[in-house]
């Protein structure tokens, strides 16, 4: 295995999930105050989960976001 680009692909992994999270989060917190169903001053309960089947991997990484 070649370690340097083992590593290069991993990032352009992680890269890409946390470009596309922060668009949908955004999108989805914008939804929520312009519907009301968020004030704007919550802090929300987040996790994300990694999986690699063929490695029988999963990963759960829990945390908050907070909107002040």
């Amino acid at each position: 295995m070649n370690e340097e680009a083992f590593n290069m692909e991993v990032r352009k992994f992680l890269k890409k999930v946390g470009i596309t999270a922060q668009r949908e989060i955004e999108k989805a917190v914008r939804t929520g105050l312009d519907t009301g169903k968020l004030k704007g001053n919550e802090r929300l309960q987040a996790m994300v989960t990694v999986k690699i089947a063929e490695l029988g991997m999963s990963l759960n990484i829990d945390g908050q976001i907070g909107l002040e």
